[in-house]
């Protein structure tokens, strides 16, 4: 485990550079160290893959004092092992391929599958979260079967829906609002998984997982519907107890 001073107001924390889920566990241990203390003069605490950017308030501290407020000269990240992370896994509705998927087609012929097949293995398994970025609430999801990896598209779209659920190399995602965007669009959820008017905002966090299920046009309407009124039940759909992953 590393660190550099980037400036007066920011210090980064490294860890091994590779990207696999033990290392990001380790850095969610860091972080959770970080949390722990407390520190008055830390204004933001940014996670990543495998890095870890801390902001400071200038006139409550500087980098130097942060480093040794952590005591990042003596700490290694195994000191952190055993440390427990809260977790949970959300499940995400998609209706796949059609209008809300126009590139199933594309992923199921580059890797010698049928759509259905691209449905079953991409709603397969969760997918753990190790970033959020690129937009709010936009989730940088690992574990992609290598069956799926798909090249980016060669032209990106100007407009994806809100919703849109994708694949590009080796990663998926979804957009949570409307963008552009370069990725193979397979399906798209009718959940509104970023809300600034709700608390929490996010439906998720980095650290936990997406486990994505299929669902009908009809229930895709339903949901939308159900969304516009005020009793819309939101654990209903995206909880492990919900009635249509199963």
């Amino acid at each position: 485990m590393n660190y550099q001073i980037i400036n007066e107001q920011a210090l980064m924390i490294y860890l091994e550079e590779r990207i696999s889920e033990d290392i990001f566990k380790q850095m969610q241990q860091v972080v959770q160290y970080i949390h722990n203390l407390n520190v008055e003069g830390i204004t933001e605490i940014v996670p990543s893959y495998r890095a870890i950017l801390i902001n400071i308030d200038i006139e409550k501290m500087t980098p130097q004092s942060l480093v040794e407020e952590l005591k990042l000269d003596e700490l290694d990240a195994s000191d952190f092992a055993g440390q427990d992370i809260e977790t949970k896994t959300v499940y995400i509705p998609v209706l796949y391929g059609g209008e809300a998927g126009p590139d199933i087609d594309e992923v199921a012929s580059t890797n010698n599958l049928d759509t259905e097949e691209v449905i079953d293995i991409h709603s397969s398994q969760p997918y753990l979260i190790y970033m959020l970025g690129f937009m709010p609430g936009f989730p940088f999801l690992g574990g992609l079967d290598e069956r799926l990896h798909t090249p980016r598209r060669s032209e990106p779209r100007t407009r994806l829906p809100e919703g849109s659920v994708g694949i590009a190399n080796q990663q998926t995602g979804l957009y949570p609002s409307e963008s552009p965007g370069g990725w193979q669009i397979i399906g798209r959820t009718p959940i509104k998984v970023f809300d600034l008017s709700r608390e929490p905002m996010c439906l998720y966090q980095p650290g936990d997982y997406i486990k994505f299920y299929a669902i009908s046009e009809e229930q895709y309407d339903q949901i939308i519907d159900e969304q516009e009124s005020d009793s819309f039940d939101m654990r209903k759909w995206v909880s492990k107890d919900n009635e249509y992953s199963n």
